[in-house]
């Protein structure tokens, strides 16, 4: 691990304006994966602002109904709340379904929604890595592909995003509320939080320079069956070949999110809408236009089968 200073933050305002100031600086919270990437030397920061001593650690309900997480909730206490499992029990399934219970005891909202790739290649500092080391190239096109995206690629990344909370979030239309370091705020919806690779794959969120998390808002809960569904390599501590969020109603109209496919959470509104008409006609319309490679076109039937396995279950 390279050398590094660190302080704690007096105000959310003062950690954007040091950020944003210092060059190399990064927030830390959990540290769950930034410490990870720091031993490896895939993250090298000069200097770590601690934020954990701000208080953005209270659920709260809004006004309209909904509900106020604040950045630094950690897992473990979001998944168990009891507001969350009545009305947003999917957030409260791709919760526990990730990780493990020590992790989810450490990691944060906003860590767990800016977290970085599981990509073998981006982990091997030997392979180039445009996410890692932006213009070098992308060693999975034409590598190990099996546990990398299908959908929303490009010809310079096909990696995908690890969060299981995320797409749970995304099928649920929460915003994520950020502080610039100018002191000013703003609500990103979380369709337009995490950014598509295109050429410049190792941006990949809409924050800017010292833009920091302060909470997230869920909107007024809208009923019906929550379900989240991981298909992965063994039971426990995997991230997602295939994860399905759902909410879905009695009429059988809903909403369906889908993971380990993409380089975001996966969500086509229009898919929304062809769920009466069973898991082919949505999963037809949420991989229109998909790149798969030979090591994981398997995804495409896997996530059919899994959708269908999900609307079987809400029926029931």
């Amino acid at each position: 691990m390279r050398p590094f200073t660190y302080e704690r933050a007096t105000s959310a305002q003062d950690a954007a304006a040091k950020v944003a100031a210092t060059p190399g600086a990064r927030f830390i919270a959990g540290g769950t994966n930034l410490l990870d990437l720091m031993k490896l030397e895939i993250e090298t920061p000069t200097h770590l602002i601690d934020v954990n001593g701000l208080g953005m650690d209270k659920i709260e309900p809004i006004d309209g109904g909904g509900l106020r997480i604040g950045a630094l909730v950690r897992n473990t206490d979001l998944a168990a709340d009891a507001r969350v499992r009545k009305d947003y029990g999917v957030l409260t399934r791709a919760l526990v379904a990730g990780a493990s219970g020590q992790l989810r005891n450490k990691a944060t909202t906003a860590g767990n929604l800016l977290q970085r790739t599981r990509c073998p290649y981006f982990y091997d500092v030997n392979m180039p890595c445009n996410k890692r080391k932006p213009g070098s190239g992308c060693a999975a096109i034409g590598g190990f592909s099996r546990p990398l995206g299908v959908i929303g690629t490009s010809d310079a990344c096909i990696a995908t995003h690890p969060s299981d909370m995320a797409v749970a979030m995304r099928v649920l239309d929460a915003s994520v509320e950020t502080i610039r370091p100018d002191g000013t705020t703003r609500a990103i919806p979380i369709a337009d939080f995490h950014t598509l690779p295109g050429q410049t794959p190792h941006v990949e969120t809409a924050l800017e320079k010292g833009e920091m998390i302060i909470s997230v808002a869920l909107p007024k809960p809208r009923g019906g069956t929550h379900i989240y569904r991981k298909v992965r390599d063994r039971a426990s501590y995997a991230f997602a070949l295939v994860s399905v969020a759902a909410v879905i109603g009695k009429d059988g109209k809903g909403a369906v999110a889908l993971g380990g496919v993409a380089p975001k959470p996966w969500r086509v509104e229009e898919a929304d809408a062809l769920l009466p008409k069973g898991s082919k006609a949505v999963a037809d319309r949420l991989f229109a236009g998909a790149t798969p490679r030979e090591d994981n076109a398997f995804k495409l039937t896997l996530a059919q089968r899994t959708i269908a396995a999900v609307l079987a279950e809400a029926k029931a």
